[in-house]
């Protein structure tokens, strides 16, 4: 397995477990037509987090890319590089506005704490309460 992005503009790690995760994975790879996103299964047997210095848990809480540089990002950033990467700059645009930017951190923190519950994964070593957002 790979473990740097090259020739691309973001890897996106992301749960091929979650079936929202999958929709929105398979809908941009179906409009990345340059290839400019490396998708890696963090869910995939044999992935391995600590070769990438994360935790499992740690990609499992939010979604996290990485840039070409090495650079970690998580959040709704990762989905404005991703947006970005396959043309839809003026929309990534608008998500950058101070109110809209706000609201958009908000909802994916309070989605992302709750995901596993929400999409029916939720075991009891999963879906513990780890403290006030």
């Amino acid at each position: 397995m790979e473990t740097s992005p090259t020739a691309c503009d973001i890897e996106v790690f992301f749960d091929g477990g979650c079936h929202l995760c999958l929709r929105e994975v398979t809908m941009l790879r179906r409009w990345d037509k340059r290839g400019k996103i490396r998708f890696t299964d963090i869910d995939a047997a044999g992935f391995q987090p600590e070769s990438l210095g994360k935790t499992r848990t740690e990609l499992m809480d939010q979604m996290h890319g990485r840039l070409p540089d090495g650079t970690w990002i998580r959040g709704v950033e990762v989905f404005r590089r991703l947006y970005h990467a396959v043309g839809f700059g003026p929309l990534v645009a608008i998500s950058r506005l101070p109110l809209i930017s706000h609201t958009l951190d908000l909802g994916y923190l309070l989605f992302a704490k709750n995901r596993l519950r929400l999409t029916g994964r939720c075991r009891s070593e999963t879906c513990t309460i780890k403290g006030p957002l």
